[in-house]
């Protein structure tokens, strides 16, 4: 999944304000002046400086109740808005707790800022542990695996163009978490110099002309051209110009969960995942495939059983993206957005007929695939039903690794981009509720969380977050009594079920003792329908419990097609 070449700021870049008093000053500052409004953190002793500055600022801190949760909100506003998120950590432990969630971030390219505190710089020693309170030997490498980069101050005057610096290195394409390191006595040190505005977003890079040329010759050539669009695309803002492409082309278009409704309802999107045989067909029978934006990780490829395309042309920012999983015959390296418009104005168009077959095939393959679901897990097709009678367009959702979760990611019919967001990058279980109240208040739409009860329990302690900060969400717990998908596992795989079944709380209750109105509902059908529109209406925080057992989708490992296709190894 690439991302975009962006400037990132939640709004227009501010004039250079007066000189910071102190380094806690000139870090809110130098957030202010990327335009940032909101920032997800947990205090300490050692950035209560920096909690000084931001309660004389107008950015809105949100008080999380474990640093987990600060990164995986700062992920989840960041996924919603496409604007720069950020996490505020102390020291140490502090800092440590957040690695998991920016591991996501990293994964699924989303542009996260966190910044952390050190040991005073009075009190350090090279290469020595001294045992000073929240002291790493390495702060800063235990991050390296999981961001683009990490920073380290060490002077005061250094505060604010490192966090300009490292902001634009997280937004800049392909985008992701970026790592600030600060020891604390320098927040409360004075600074010395006004802060300079930040450096202007490089332009968007066009890809090669001569590799351009050859992509028109091959797609022009070909008679089953598949557009497969990731997440790139979304970030780069490619949808008009690839909608229009896929016109010209009457190619249908197989969006990645990055890249889920970047065409909204165009009749060249397919609408399904390609897990399911009725997309899955589109691949293999394509002589060319242009992909857009996308890595082609294993979680969307069934661990790259679908075969290497017969023509691959790969539209990617970064050369190393576009050829690490399927070496393409030809690289387009640049942005999105720009190569497709360049792409759509060269190649020679379809018959107008040709794009209305195209829409009628779509058509019949998704009604095929409702009805396969409606066999195949009757309560997933309630579920699904459910939620499209429940959700508008505008609404926004924070699917967990979860059965309930992976039903709702792979299968309902999104409108807009953006309005998914899944921990498909690494997989974190416990990601959707942390991660959702950062969606919900990025102003992109109502918000729904839908979580097992194993992995809402991984932050259950955010209730209380969610009704001191009175975050407009509507919690979705599917209580399946077990993490499902592992009882599952257990069961296709002929083993006894153990250690995977839970003893929930009453958790109507729990969420009624923070303040929060919560009610429960049996079944995903009817009643649900109802609990969620009355829950969804509500601008205040609400939760709903479901007491549900799905089993999982064929986009799950277990099921996927194609492995079941692969004869077995011969000894």
């Amino acid at each position: 999944m690439s991302a975009p070449a962006s400037s990132g700021g939640e709004a227009a870049s501010q004039p250079a304000p007066p000189p910071a008093s102190s380094g806690g000053e000139a870090l809110v500052q130098a957030l202010e002046q990327l335009g940032v409004t909101c920032a997800f953190g947990l205090p300490g002793v050692h950035n209560l400086p920096a909690w000084a500055a931001l309660a004389r600022s107008p950015i809105r801190l949100v008080g999380v109740r474990h640093e987990q949760t600060a990164a995986y909100a700062a992920d989840g506003y960041a996924r919603a808005s496409g604007r720069l998120g950020v996490a505020l950590t102390t020291t140490g432990p502090g800092a440590a707790n957040a690695l998991g969630a920016t591991g996501e971030a990293w994964a699924s390219h989303s542009p996260v800022l966190v910044i952390a505190t050190d040991i005073p710089t009075t009190l350090r020693r090279a290469g020595a542990y001294r045992g000073v309170l929240h002291e790493t030997r390495d702060q800063a490498a235990m991050f390296e695996p999981v961001v683009k980069r990490t920073y380290v101050c060490h002077a005061a005057d250094h505060i604010a163009p490192l966090v300009q610096a490292a902001a634009a290195h997280a937004l800049h394409a392909p985008s992701g978490p970026v790592y600030v390191q600060i020891p604390t006595d320098l927040l409360s040190a004075p600074v010395g110099r006004a802060l300079a505005p930040p450096a202007p977003a490089p332009p968007r890079a066009p890809a090669d002309p001569a590799a351009l040329r050859r992509a028109v010759e091959l797609l022009d050539d070909a008679e089953r051209v598949l557009i497969w669009a990731g997440g790139g695309a979304v970030a780069a803002g490619a949808g008009s110009a690839l909608a229009l492409l896929a016109e010209r082309l009457a190619a249908p278009v197989i969006e990645t969960y990055g890249g889920r409704a970047l065409l909204g309802g165009h009749p060249c999107a397919v609408g399904l995942p390609p897990h399911l045989p009725h997309a899955g067909e589109l691949w293999d029978r394509a002589d060319v495939v242009l992909a857009v934006g996308s890595d082609f990780d294993g979680m969307t490829t069934q661990n790259w059983l679908q075969p290497q395309p017969r023509c691959l042309i790969a539209v990617n920012v970064d050369p190393v993206g576009a050829a690490e999983n399927y070496p393409p015959d030809v690289a387009l390296i640049g942005d999105a957005r720009t190569t497709c418009e360049a792409l759509a104005a060269a190649v020679s168009a379809a018959p107008p007929a040709a794009v209305d077959a195209l829409a009628a095939d779509l058509a019949s393959r998704r009604a095929a695939a409702d009805a396969f679901v409606a066999a195949d897990e009757p309560q997933a097709a309630e579920l699904l039903g459910t939620l499209a009678a429940v959700l508008d367009e505008d609404d926004v959702v924070v699917a967990d690794m979860c059965i309930p979760g992976y039903w709702t990611a792979a299968l309902h019919r999104f409108a807009q981009p953006r309005k998914l967001a899944y921990p498909v990058g690494w997989g974190t279980l416990g990601f959707a509720f942390p991660a959702s109240i950062g969606t919900a208040l990025a102003g992109a739409g109502r918000a729904l969380c839908v979580c097992g009860d194993g992995g809402f329990l991984f932050a259950a302690g955010e209730l209380a977050t969610l009704a001191q900060e009175r975050i407009p969400l509507t919690l979705l717990i599917v209580d399946d009594g077990a993490y499902g998908m592992l009882r599952y596992d257990q069961r296709h795989a002929g083993q006894e079920v153990f250690g995977v079944e839970l003893e929930s709380p009453d958790f109507v209750a729990w969420a009624r003792a923070c303040g929060i109105a919560a009610t429960a509902v049996d079944g995903v059908g009817a009643p649900l329908a109802d609990a969620l529109r009355s829950a969804l209406a509500d601008p205040s925080p609400t939760v709903v419990v479901a007491r549900a057992s799905l089993d999982p989708p064929p986009t799950t490992s277990p099921r996927w097609y194609r492995r079941a296709a692969v004869p077995p190894p011969t000894a």
